[in-house]
């Protein structure tokens, strides 16, 4: 039964790096028996946190969701075992640095594996079957405004919930250079929404307190990252320090101030936590957003540290049931 307590599961993109956060969610699950989806009233996700909270949304437990990422990965980022044979582990070499060509003008990837995996998993369905709230952020960068799929959670939102799952997914992950954008049934072309919202902890303090007008001393929210890295900018930086590591400085700044505007409009304090933060901290290189030769590792450092968070979040986050949700486009139609 709800308690009045508003709970938000808030999850940051980075590729393959998605098999933290499921894993981390899976064994929370497995360690305390309870369904996330059942316990959250809303779930933001960007890219592929995106893909897991519209996973979690549609009802697939935690451990469905990280055997999409350990099953599907590899054939979505074009990479293998090793081959044994000498011939087979150059043609791997050649397709590798064609790929890193190919990157400098185009696209990385097409996006077709990711879509194949994605149908497979999600099938014909809709944003409207999911059983809690979502929000999931694109950017349509033809006009240059942030774009977000929600659910029919107020009587404003009439159209988003008709989406297909692919689709939303396909928008909000597709990473500039290595996917292209996505264009919607409805011509609108998208791109990822790490874009301005990588970590989207900030619009799911927003979306909670300013649309839902949920009492912002009855919030809580935890955010889930995908790694930082212990990387900082030197103080006499120029164009070479800068160069390869403009992309990591600006997520980085980003969920910075992500955070700090979620915990100033819930009212969190040293005193009275409000907003849980859980992302490892990594050596700088340490995991790439498409380098799936380290699954196994993020999968063990997101297992390891769901089993140490087990406790605290089935004290403050799985204690009781989400709200009962039923969205507006039932009324409506």
């Amino acid at each position: 039964m709800s308690d009045g307590i508003t709970r938000v599961l808030s999850i940051d993109g980075g590729g393959i790096k998605g098999v933290l956060p499921a894993a981390f969610l899976a064994e929370v699950e497995a360690a305390t028996g309870k369904r996330i989806v059942d316990h959250f009233d809303v779930i933001a996700g960007t890219s592929t946190g995106g893909i897991i909270a519209l996973g979690l949304g549609l009802g697939l437990s935690a451990r469905e969701i990280l055997d999409f990422y350990l099953n599907k990965g590899p054939a979505i980022f074009y990479q293998y075992p090793s081959p044994s044979s000498v011939w087979g582990r150059a043609r791997a070499v050649t397709r590798k640095w064609l790929r890193r060509a190919r990157h400098v003008v185009m696209p990385k990837y097409d996006p077709d594996r990711l879509r194949q995996a994605l149908t497979e998993a999600f099938g014909a369905r809709i944003l409207g079957e999911s059983q809690t709230r979502l929000v999931i952020p694109a950017y349509h960068a033809l006009r240059r405004e942030v774009y977000v799929f929600k659910t029919s959670h107020d009587p404003r939102f009439q159209a988003d919930w008709k989406q297909s799952v692919v689709d939303v997914a396909l928008a909000t992950a597709a990473a500039p250079t290595y996917f292209p954008g996505h264009r919607l049934p409805n011509g609108a072309a998208l791109i990822d929404g790490g874009i301005w919202a990588n970590n989207p902890v900030g619009i799911a303090a927003v979306e909670t307190v300013g649309v839902l007008d949920r009492d912002r001393k009855r919030v809580k929210i935890l955010s889930l990252g995908c790694t930082e890295a212990t990387w900082s900018v030197p103080p006499q930086a120029g164009g070479k320090d800068l160069f390869l590591a403009a992309s990591d400085l600006f997520l980085q700044g980003q969920s910075k101030g992500a955070i700090g505007a979620a915990k100033l409009l819930i009212g969190h304090t040293e005193s009275d936590p409000r907003l849980f933060r859980c992302s490892p901290t990594v050596a700088h290189g340490t995991f790439d957003v498409d380098t799936v030769d380290m699954i196994e590792d993020l999968r063990g450092l997101g297992s390891s540290s769901g089993r140490e968070a087990s406790p605290l979040l089935n004290k403050i986050f799985l204690d009781a049931s989400k709200e009962p949700f039923r969205p507006f486009h039932h009324k409506i139609n």
